[in-house]
């Protein structure tokens, strides 16, 4: 009986890996630097996959990207506000906005499954720039390392700035940041806002490597990625 590891098996598991780690930075964000239990995880992730494969659908592959991070911006946003602006606990307010995002995931995609066999993706389109080059087999998961490669690098940028080291610091000393003139209300906002758009960039990128949008694609995303960022943590 041969193997049921295989070439092929070992190319998805990375695409993908590479894909979710995007997943893995968000909760590093909230949950490690923040401080804040991001619960809306799931149905952020879901979110960006709907929006993502509604805009793909309609014929904008790339735009697609763009509209489903400021999803989850908005996603970010809502969660940072009932937290910030109505007292409610951070793991409250991931719950509501979790199940919240249910009912608009099902308004924006019309129905519980979308299928984009038929649709130009980014992957597709990379696929076709490399056809017929030793590349073309590896297309996907150029693309998904490339995504991934940039936006760590912007997110790194991002965390040295003096707004990056202010939300690294609300998470760590909040009474010290109210102390050094800066808002945590703010702070908090836009550490969840970013965390959310790269949940929702995560979804987006693997609807459209997997050309299908689910509903309940999202569920356990959460735990996942919390387990990864977990066994990171240690081994670093």
């Amino acid at each position: 009986m041969g193997s049921i590891i295989s070439l092929s098996t070992i190319q998805t598991a990375l695409e993908l890996g590479v894909i979710y780690s995007l997943v893995a930075l968000a909760l590093f964000l909230s949950f490690s630097m923040l401080n804040v239990c991001a619960l809306s995880t799931d149905s952020c992730f879901t979110l960006g996959c709907a929006v993502g494969a509604t805009v793909s659908i309609a014929g904008h592959p790339i735009l697609a990207i763009f509209a489903a991070m400021l999803a989850g911006i908005l996603s970010g946003y809502i969660t940072a506000l009932l937290q910030t602006k109505l007292g409610v606990e951070s793991i409250l307010a991931g719950i509501i906005v979790n199940t919240g995002l249910y009912t608009i995931n099902i308004f924006i995609m019309g129905k519980s499954i979308l299928n984009m066999n038929k649709t130009t993706t980014v992957f597709t389109m990379v696929k076709d720039l490399l056809a017929g080059t030793p590349l073309e087999n590896w297309s996907r998961f150029l693309v998904a390392i490339v995504f991934v490669g940039i936006v760590a690098l912007l997110l790194a940028l991002f965390l040295h700035t003096r707004l990056g080291l202010s939300i690294r610091a609300t998470g760590n000393n909040i009474d010290m940041v109210r102390a050094s003139s800066i808002n945590p209300a703010f702070t908090i906002t836009i550490g969840l806002c970013i965390a959310n758009a790269l949940t929702a960039l995560s979804g987006a990128m693997v609807g459209q490597y997997q050309n299908t949008a689910d509903i309940n694609g999202g569920t356990g995303i959460v735990v996942i990625g919390l387990a990864c960022l977990i066994i990171g943590e240690t081994v670093i």
